[in-house]
């Protein structure tokens, strides 16, 4: 299904997260992993990204899915996915993540994404009016305007810039 103009920031948001998953297990599959290097990229795309990314969707996608029988299991179980990918970022920024915990962070975050792409997202299209989604894109857009995407640094960039 195509994906409704005012889910597409939140999408935006999903491919850059996916991005840093791939990345990561890339990554992983080298010889040489700088584990504090990557911890040091996951916290600061937490920080810059990903953290306002979460409360948009438990302030406002959460609370407006829930409203849908279809989609309220859903919801409880990706708040549940937010409040352990938390754990997982609070451990990246204190550095206590093991080259192990590195590929379940990856792991645990991509699956997240595609059930809120394909679960949810398709979900909330199909059960909201044009309306509703409106005013939700227009939500959304208020609470995501300072967010900023951030850029591999030179040690987890899987290619060297040329």
């Amino acid at each position: 299904m195509l994906r409704d103009k005012n889910l597409i920031p939140l999408s935006r948001q999903h491919q850059h997260a996916l991005a840093l998953c791939v990345r990561i297990d890339r990554g992983l599959q080298s010889d040489q992993v700088d584990l504090i290097a990557w911890q040091a990229e996951i916290q600061a795309i937490f920080e810059q990204e990903i953290g306002s990314h979460f409360s948009a969707e438990e302030e406002v996608l959460f609370p407006a899915a829930s409203r849908f029988s279809e989609l309220s299991a859903t919801v409880e179980e990706l708040r549940a996915e937010h409040r352990a990918l938390r754990g997982l970022f609070r451990r990246a920024g204190s550095h206590e993540l093991e080259r192990t915990d590195l590929a379940v962070f990856g792991e645990t975050l991509a699956k997240h994404i595609r059930k809120e792409e394909r679960v949810l997202f398709e979900g909330m299209q199909k059960a909201m009016s044009a309306e509703e989604l409106a005013r939700l894109g227009r939500e959304l857009d208020g609470l995501l305007k300072a967010t900023t995407c951030l850029l591999p640094s030179a040690t987890t960039r899987l290619r060297p810039r040329r």
